[in-house]
């Protein structure tokens, strides 16, 4: 006569492996679906390579259009330049915002790179970038008087 225990024991492992079977049922077949989804989107991806290639090889002289302003130079920025430009110029960030018309604050988050200027301060930025120590100072002193 088999032990009860022993009974018991397969009955739950039985149960379990059911209950496992039917919960990763709909796991799989969410698995499957992703995948032919993301064979479809690398095909998609593929395809429209393929135009923009036959594309640009009917028009090679043209260049792509840059988005933003048409007649603005797209200006770089990045915030170790920035941070290492006002040293060298000797500036506290609050006269670095004065020389850019934004406050200490903007100066610190953009050097943190918390946050990036708008495409008119870059403007400001890029005439800050050709300055040298005297220079600035001037402008900050022009700034201070009415």
């Amino acid at each position: 006569m088999p032990n009860i225990a022993s009974i018991l024991k397969m009955e739950i492992m039985r149960l379990a492996r059911k209950e496992l079977r039917t919960e990763t049922e709909g796991l799989k077949k969410a698995a499957a679906q992703s995948r032919s989804d993301l064979s479809a989107l690398k095909r998609k991806v593929a395809s429209l390579e393929k135009q923009l290639a036959r594309l640009e090889k009917k028009t090679p002289g043209q260049a792509t259009p840059q988005p933003g302003e048409e007649g603005a130079a797209r200006t770089r920025f990045s915030a170790k330049g920035l941070a290492s430009k006002r040293h060298k110029l000797g500036l506290s960030a609050a006269e670095m915002g004065a020389l850019l018309n934004v406050s200490a604050q903007t100066i610190y988050n953009w050097e943190a790179e918390k946050s990036k200027p708008r495409q008119a301060q870059l403007a400001a930025i890029a005439a800050v970038r050709s300055m040298g120590k005297r220079q600035a100072k001037a402008r900050l002193e022009e700034l201070a008087t009415p």
